[in-house]
């Protein structure tokens, strides 16, 4: 796990290397324990390294193999290195290191760009043939590596972050429209190749990108799950599909063991991360350690679920680690969150990630985590109102879908986003038309499934895991989004997946490995007392945000609707609860955190 980043010029003068090193510098955090930086012509790549497998400085980067005429930079993991080294070695590879990215190397050499299909990992990375000039860049199927792309006339620049990109220089920072709309609608969710600013984009994922010297791009959707039934399945079981689950995630837990350093688990309390930990017992894993975090009351709400993680813990007898965050840490930890942040994320999650990865961070360097589970296998709650829409109804099932997971009608932005910054087409709804009209769906279960694994979980649960634990050089690997789990999770049928109020499937194959106490219990979450009921200091941070200069200049929202949240900043909410005073104030935060204007 590391931060890469590299520049490739079009216009015949050599790379920019003080720009390069800039962008390199400002993702230290990513990649604490090396740097490197390699240039020639019109091409420089850097790399800052967070050593987890070939601890020796073989392993560095970027990689250069002579021999081959390849150098690449990587970010990321290869689960399944050591087989494909085998198997390369058969084929008369050399290798003169123990790392997973000379791997990458030899993969693309024997393989050309079909070399990702060969990957069991996450992973985005840049390769450079030294003869053609050609730069191969690429992202792992589910976008949990991220890659942040600046590119002119002049260049092409790429980096782990988009801050980074920015520390480069000469970038747009104007506000991308159809961006914004997608922030205010889709739960801060801006799709790729879109960020919120015109002139960054990212690579999407499942894209392998071939750059010419001239700048010519070819791009290649490599993967695309089927969400249909399969004949390979017919006439399974319910228990038959339970042990399918279970046996495929332990197989993806199993594969995420592969580290030179130890591995831990961010232990949450609920079924998706017990079940990890239950499953890392049974391979053996001894004094397996285990995070949990809590945040102090608020009034009625409570900050902390440790009665479920106490109880996995004292099952499978870890070494537990229960951090309990005091709320004068939480507005500190808002501004750390803000500058981690790629693009802004409304989810306070995200504070509550980059603290737990601070505390975390002194004790392990690679830690396995749930994410993605509720998203591959229904279990979050406008899913149910779909089961009963008829397969061939995809107008009803884009307008279910949408009364329960849009955050408000394309209508009400008009009285919320200055009239400067208003389209009249409605872009986020044309996405989720999109989704629910393409084939390979069978029903519409399956065609929310499709849109939120492919889209929302990439730029929302993902990103964030990535973004706040890379935030202080903690590797997070995540067993629920290998993706022959989620190829098979999305041939589940879905009356298994939506049984039991959502992942019901799951809920009963767990029987087997974790207590009933935690399978059985209220579905939870990283609750942030603090951020959830803004009062205060918290509030104090929110209205001084939207009153600063910049965001009177900058002119995102309409007065009189900043006037009302503020108002009463607690009860307005979006369709899913969420605080919408929270939600705008959250990107002028971002924008002023990293010098916006």
């Amino acid at each position: 796990m590391c931060g890469l980043s590299g520049e490739i010029r079009f216009d015949g003068s050599a790379a920019d290397v003080t720009a390069v090193d800039a962008i390199s510098c400002t993702q230290h955090p990513r990649g604490p324990d090396g740097q490197g930086l390699w240039t020639n012509g019109p091409v420089a790549l850097a790399h800052r390294r967070l050593s987890i497998i070939d601890l020796t400085d073989a392993g560095a980067q970027p990689m250069i193999d002579a021999e081959l005429g390849l150098t690449a930079v990587f970010n990321g993991c290869i689960y399944n290195y050591r087989e494909l080294r085998e198997e390369l070695t058969g084929y008369g590879y050399r290798f003169f290191s123990h790392s997973d990215t000379e791997v990458v190397l030899k993969a693309y050499h024997r393989w050309g760009t079909d070399f990702v299909q060969h990957f069991k990992g996450m992973f985005a990375l840049a390769v450079l043939e030294r003869g053609s000039g050609r730069l191969v860049l690429a992202r792992d199927r589910l976008g949990i590596k991220p890659l942040y792309l600046h590119r002119t006339s002049q260049f092409l620049r790429f980096a782990s972050t988009l801050p980074a990109l920015l520390a480069g220089g000469d970038v747009d920072t104007s506000i991308d429209p159809v961006a914004l709309q997608y922030y205010m609608s889709f739960h801060a969710v801006v799709p790729a190749p879109r960020t919120i600013l015109n002139g960054i984009r990212k690579l999407p994922p499942a894209t392998v990108r071939v750059v010419e010297p001239d700048g010519a791009e070819t791009d290649t959707l490599y993967w695309t799950p089927s969400h249909a039934r399969q004949e390979r399945f017919t006439g399974l079981s319910a228990t038959d599909w339970q042990d399918l689950v279970l046996d495929s995630l332990r197989t993806a837990v199993r594969r995420r063991m592969v580290a030179d350093v130890p591995v831990g688990v961010l232990l949450s309390g609920g079924i998706d991360s017990s079940l990890i930990v239950g499953l890392l017992a049974e391979e053996g894993q001894r004094d397996l350690k285990t995070f949990s975090i809590g945040f102090e009351r608020v009034g009625d709400l409570v900050g902390d679920e440790f009665e479920y993680s106490d109880i996995v813990a004292q099952r499978f007898g870890t070494d537990h680690h229960q951090l309990m965050i005091p709320s004068s840490s939480v507005l500190a930890g808002i501004d750390g969150a803000l500058g981690a942040m790629s693009e802004p994320m409304v989810s306070h999650d995200c504070v509550a990630f980059y603290l737990l990865s601070q505390q975390v961070s002194q004790h392990v360097k690679v830690v396995q985590s749930g994410q993605g589970a509720d998203e591959v296998l229904a279990g979050y709650e406008w899913y149910p109102p779909l089961a009963g829409v008829p397969d061939a109804d995809v107008d009803r099932a884009v307008a279910t879908y949408s009364a329960h997971f849009v955050d408000r009608p394309h209508a009400e932005l008009a009285g919320i986003l200055h009239p400067d910054r208003m389209l009249a087409d409605d872009h986020a709804g044309t996405l989720v038309r999109e989704h629910f009209s393409a084939p390979g769906a069978d029903g519409a279960l399956d065609r929310a499934l499709r849109l939120d694994s492919l889209i929302m979980l990439v730029d929302d649960p993902v990103k964030r895991v990535d973004n706040m634990t890379m935030a202080w050089g903690l590797e997070a690997r995540t067993p629920f989004l290998d993706h022959e789990f989620v190829e098979l999770a999305a041939a589940v049928p879905p009356e298994l997946k939506l049984a039991q109020s959502g992942k019901g499937v799951l809920k009963e194959a767990a029987r087997a490995v974790v207590p009933s106490a935690v399978i059985d219990r209220t579905k939870g979450h990283f609750p942030v007392p603090a951020i959830i009921s803004l009062q205060g200091q918290y509030l104090d941070l929110v209205r001084d945000t939207l009153r600063a200069a910049d965001a009177k200049e900058r002119s995102l929202f309409r007065p009189e609707y900043l006037d009302r949240l503020l108002a009463a900043p607690n009860t307005h909410r979006t369709t899913l609860g969420s605080n919408q005073l929270w939600q705008v104030a959250l990107l002028e935060m971002w924008l002023q955190r990293h010098g916006i204007r």
